[in-house]
């Protein structure tokens, strides 16, 4: 424990200072080998580096007056004096319909990425509603955005004290005592702390690349996981208390039996996690380490601070019902002992049924739209960017102040304007600027920027560029960022899933020292993902009414719930293993079961929770990952795991661990029909 103390008061010390080297431009995710990438370094000499353009939207619905657009003149001017602001301002230019007046700001993206821009847009949104007089003040586009972003994530604060309050909630619904959920918390909390820690010294020192995202998932891993793998070491330290007078003994015991099972799955989970350096998107690529950080980190302290701390709390910890030495409890009239007999009557109809029901909810997967979400779609609430779009979208073009550009060899400026005018979608297109042999030009968009019409736009401009020869064309801009992302989250789909995938069937071979088991779990946790995303998909489009999904978020949940949904599996199968070397496999799966069942799904509330808890967060993203992983775990822990999963090993019976020793053993034989089922002793239920 004085370890553990001298290592996280300095972890606190780094941890504040994560955010400091966090990277939440979107354009700073992008691969280097994008068009949108590359198109950003051509860019610069044309125009300010490193800026996010804020439109800023005035709007009177009987018209705007001459009182309005002097405002608008005084206003601009006042911009410039904030600090960020980037050259003098666009406009103010009033709407043909005279209802609105838009300007745009260039603000400078730089260190300080969307913190900055936040913190311009907040300056000019104190400017422009002073003096007002009813008239209507909005900031939109990618800086408006980028403020309010931060101000959704902003809530990180609230969501780690809402996932702990989850945590000890469930655990004192477990536990009944008052006093032991402090240690998991406490241990978690350790944990967070130093993973974040760890993780800003590698994005300082070593070029990892991390964002608030990726700092708000990590917080309910950490603390989900941590606290499973802890449920796992308390419920088997409480039966060794009933089997040793001696606590130190009791959690050597524990610490042998339960380890190995927490190693695998902590393996598994981080390993999956490691596969995201696979990735093109470098958001991605950040996540996955960091994530894997957190995990490494927190079964270290479940396995050397946890146990530490309940040897030297000792019994008392579990008060009101301490575990007395020499004291067994009874199995028979537990709810898992009764699922276990009732399944092993007829297990081939439960799992042909369970499956036959999961593969139909899984077809709801193809109505999920994950093909990006539109700006104005990213938030659960009307934060003043999204207000602002829709109004400009009623009075001007919906892509001014936002344009896409290209960038090409000056010889073929005429032929990229003439291209550029052609293509449906593009309202206008300005005049091309010549420097250093290249030019510049910028077409406004007659949808808003980031929507699927602006892409689509954008791709048949890239198609009309690309086509001049000698001209070397590139299209940028943030509608093309957008576009890009999408593309580089479908090519790490496609290569990171089936890599996880192998990793979680060698893992899962090598601590099962078997081929069948691991085949059949995989198989439940792919149609337990399959149902997941099914009923995600009808909820997103039916209840929620979400404008889409992110392109990145069926690769998001995929990793998540492979490692994890394998997690309880491990947990499971790992104790019919030790009891099917005692009693045969179709006992073992039932002592087994009713062994874990109380605990796995605790866990799987705990877990559940700390991802739903990302719901709070007025952010669709957050909560459409926290909404499927709560789901999905749910599903895998109350069905899958306690069903399916114990329904094939009673029907496979010993083949479950072919190739290994334990097939050769001859297992229980199929008690005749009438016969009771002899009662199971397993201490701690």
């Amino acid at each position: 424990m004085a370890i553990w103390v001298a290592l996280i008061v300095p972890a606190f010390l780094l941890a504040a200072n994560l955010g400091d080297v966090e990277k939440n431009d979107s354009s700073a995710w992008l691969p280097s080998n994008a068009e949108a990438t590359r198109v950003l370094d051509q860019a610069k000499k044309f125009q300010p580096a490193e800026t996010l353009p804020a439109i800023v939207i005035y709007d009177r619905p009987e018209g705007v007056t001459s009182a309005d657009m002097a405002k608008a003149q005084a206003d601009a001017e006042a911009f410039q004096g904030i600090e960020k602001v980037v050259g003098p301002p666009q406009g103010p230019s009033k709407s043909q319909d005279g209802k609105a007046i838009l300007t745009v700001v260039q603000v400078d993206d730089g260190r300080e990425g969307w913190d900055g821009a936040h913190t311009v847009v907040g300056e000019m949104t104190t400017i422009g509603q002073q003096r007002a007089d009813g008239l209507g003040f909005h900031v939109t586009g990618p800086a408006g955005y980028a403020s309010d972003s931060i101000t959704a994530f902003s809530g990180g604060g609230a969501l780690g004290m809402i996932t702990a309050l989850v945590v000890v909630v469930i655990l004192l619904f477990t536990y009944r005592s008052p006093l032991l959920p402090l240690l998991p918390l406490l241990t978690a909390g350790g944990a967070l702390v130093t993973a974040e820690a760890v993780i800003y010294l590698l994005a300082k020192n070593a070029g990892l690349v991390v964002n608030t995202q990726t700092s708000l998932i990590l917080t309910v891993l950490v603390f989900g996981a941590a606290t499973d793998y802890a449920l796992l070491l308390i419920s088997r330290y409480r039966e060794e208390l009933r089997r040793h007078e001696d606590r130190h003994e009791a959690m050597a015991e524990a610490l042998y039996r339960s380890s190995p099972a927490i190693i695998a799955s902590a393996a598994t989970v981080a390993v999956s996690l490691l596969v995201l350096l696979l990735a093109t998107l470098n958001s991605t690529k950040g996540l996955g380490p960091a994530c894997a950080i957190g995990i490494v980190v927190g079964l270290l302290a479940m396995l050397t601070l946890m146990p530490a701390l309940l040897v030297i709390c000792g019994r008392w910890i579990f008060w009101p019902v301490k575990p007395s030495y020499g004291s067994v409890g009874t199995a028979r009239d537990s709810i898992w002992t009764r699922i276990g007999t009732a399944i092993s009557r007829r297990p081939r109809i439960v799992w042909v049924a369970t499956s036959l029901v999961l593969g139909v909810i899984a077809i709801g997967m193809t109505g999920l739209k994950a093909d990006g979400i539109p700006s104005k779609g990213q938030f659960t609430n009307e934060p003043q960017a999204v207000v602002g779009e829709e109004i400009q979208s009623r009075h001007f073009p919906a892509g001014s102040g936002d344009p896409i550009y290209v960038v090409a060899k000056a010889a073929s400026a005429e032929q990229v304007v003439t291209a550029l005018s052609g293509v449906p979608g593009i309202a206008d297109v300005a005049a091309p600027m010549v420097k250093d042999g290249d030019v510049f030009v910028l077409g406004t968009l007659e949808d808003a920027p980031g929507s699927k019409a602006a892409m689509r736009t954008v791709e048949q401009a890239r198609a009309a560029v690309h086509k001049i020869e000698g001209a070397d064309a590139r299209v940028g801009g943030s509608t093309a960022i957008a576009l890009d992302t999408q593309h580089s989250a479908a090519r790490d789909a496609k290569v990171i899933i089936p890599v996880v995938l192998i990793v979680v069937f060698l893992i899962l071979a090598l601590l099962l020292r078997a081929i069948v088991a691991p085949l059949l779990l995989m198989a439940t946790v792919v149609l337990s993902l399959g149902a997941s995303l099914g009923v995600s998909a009808l909820a997103f489009n039916h209840v929620f009414d979400f404008a889409g999904a992110d392109a990145n978020f069926p690769l998001l949940v995929f990793v998540f719930l492979v490692a994890l949904g394998i997690d309880y599996n491990i947990f499971l199968v790992s104790r019919v293993r030790e009891e099917a070397q005692l009693h045969g496999t179709r006992q073992g799966a039932r002592a087994g079961l009713s062994a874990t069942g109380g605990v796995i799904t605790s866990a799987g509330l705990v877990l559940a929770g700390t991802f739903a808890a990302l719901g709070s967060l007025p952010l669709v993203f957050a909560a459409q990952l926290g909404f499927t992983v709560a789901f999905g775990v749910l599903l895998d822990t109350m069905i899958v795991r306690s069903v399916l999963v114990t329904a094939l090993t009673v029907d496979v019976d010993r083949w479950m661990w072919w190739p290994s020793k334990l097939f050769t053993h001859h297992d229980d034989p199929q008690p005749p029909a009438g016969t009771p089922e002899p009662t199971l002793l397993i201490a701690g239920s």
